[in-house]
């Protein structure tokens, strides 16, 4: 079981770059996969996550060339050549691991298939809920079956002939949106799908991206099949959720300053900008020239940080910062209140749960509610050994949470945080030693041979 021991933060560097923004990533490879010609993905994130994706298109028959690695990263360009939106059958399930995205996102392509495939994953990914991919997807004519009444992993998904529909979510998903809309570019006619709140649009971004003929029109997203996306280059920014981490352990730090460079700036993912700076944080940003994602860079400077309510609408655009903001809220004043996140409790791990767990661990007074947490900020926070439950978010943001503690805090099972962040431990050193000579830098395999 790999550990992560954190401190007192000793240093914070002018300047850092995080990896490739995961969503992005992810749907970039299943776009390039679905096209005909070949795609190059220039900043893509290689995760286990992501690479998980890439394997399972080239296992539906598409054809991956690495082109560039980076030390401490991994790969972070290739080639991907697509057959067209008319996949080969695999010839063996396809393992998703720990990815949601993967997982909810392929189901929506292998619905317009003309074949049955099956896909598996971890032991966190088969304990999360597919059925509200499933009910859509059997409702335009395709069949996905699993276990349970959620119909968790393993699952298999008979594809075939698909009818349009108009699908109102019940609940605010992207990973719902985008598969109900994947399978919509096999279908004869409109697909649309009503969202009760606005989640991140890199689908519709890559639809226009490349050629994707769709339309948005209030609350509603539609996409008009069938249509096979064209091959056409990626550049995909940093990872917002990823810079979250070092801009609540600058914010929270009197008198220092970061600039991260090159992060989206997608405005479905610029929550946690807007929570920080209703919290006393001073948080700027540039806009660069961008290709159909905004991108830029993000200063923080930092001071005293003070309580807030993070709710509402602005739920799906915080959603994976929620445990780093729940950190902050343990370093503000006053008593911080997370709600309407009943979502977090379906992630890789229960969220709500795990942070109010390891917060008290730490000495924080946190009182926990279906929906969420309040959580008395301004405690001296204390080093313990805590567990990650197996989510690389948690692991992260209580690698920041030590920065801020008494002693050391040692954080157990943080393998997970290759899912998201490869190169973490090598940041983190940047703050903790203020060189990089503390801890080797990883090595990420590549991609192997189809």
């Amino acid at each position: 079981m790999a550990i992560l021991k954190s401190r007192k933060l000793k240093s914070i560097p002018a300047e850092i770059t995080v990896p490739g923004d995961k969503s992005i990533s992810h749907r970039s490879a299943m776009f390039a996969g679905l096209a005909k010609g070949t795609t190059i993905i220039d900043g893509f994130l290689p995760s286990e996550d992501c690479l998980c994706t890439v394997k399972a298109m080239q296992a539906l028959g598409a054809e991956v060339q690495p082109l560039e690695e980076v030390e401490g990263v991994g790969l972070v360009k290739l080639a991907i050549t697509g057959k067209g939106s008319k996949l080969q059958a695999p010839t063996h399930p396809i393992d998703c691991g720990n990815s949601g995205t993967t997982t909810r996102l392929l189901c929506g392509i292998l619905a317009g298939q003309n074949f049955t495939t099956e896909l598996f994953g971890d032991p966190s990914l088969s304990k999360r809920p597919m059925k509200r991919v499933a009910d859509p997807l059997a409702q335009m004519g395709a069949r996905v079956e699993g276990q349970g009444e959620k119909i968790c992993a393993p699952l298999k998904v008979h594809g075939g002939t698909l009818k349009p529909m108009y699908y109102k979510l019940p609940v605010a998903s992207a990973q719902v949106k985008s598969a109900v809309l994947l399978a919509g570019m096999f279908a004869q006619g409109k697909t649309t799908v009503v969202e009760p709140v606005a989640t991140r649009n890199h689908t519709e971004r890559l639809f226009s991206h490349f050629g994707i003929k769709w339309l948005r029109e209030d609350d509603a997203v539609s996409v008009y099949g069938p249509q096979e996306p064209q091959a056409r280059d990626v550049m995909v920014p940093g990872d917002i959720s990823s810079a979250a981490f070092w801009m609540v352990a600058v914010a929270a730090s009197p008198g220092a300053q970061i600039t991260i460079k090159n992060v989206g700036l997608n405005p479905t993912r610029t929550g946690i900008l807007n929570v920080l700076l209703r919290m006393g944080a001073q948080v700027t940003h540039s806009e660069l020239q961008s290709d159909g994602e905004p991108r830029g860079n993000i200063v923080v400077k930092g001071g005293e940080l003070n309580a807030t309510v993070i709710g509402g609408a602005e739920i799906p655009n915080v959603i994976d910062e929620l445990p780093i903001l729940a950190v902050a809220g343990a370093l503000a004043r006053g008593n911080t209140l997370i709600r309407d996140a009943e979502e977090l409790r379906v992630k890789e791990t229960d969220r709500i749960a795990a942070v109010a767990h390891n917060l008290r661990l730490m000495g924080v007074k946190v009182t926990e509610r279906p929906d969420g947490m309040e959580i008395e900020g301004g405690a001296k926070l204390q080093g313990a050994t805590l567990p990650c439950f197996g989510d690389h978010r948690i692991a992260m943001a209580f690698a920041i949470a030590g920065m801020f503690a008494e002693g050391t805090t040692t954080i157990e099972g943080t393998e997970c945080i290759s899912t998201s962040y490869p190169g973490f431990e090598h940041h983190l050193d940047l703050f903790l030693h203020g060189d990089t000579a503390a801890r080797p830098i990883p090595t990420i395999s590549r991609i192997p041979p189809h």
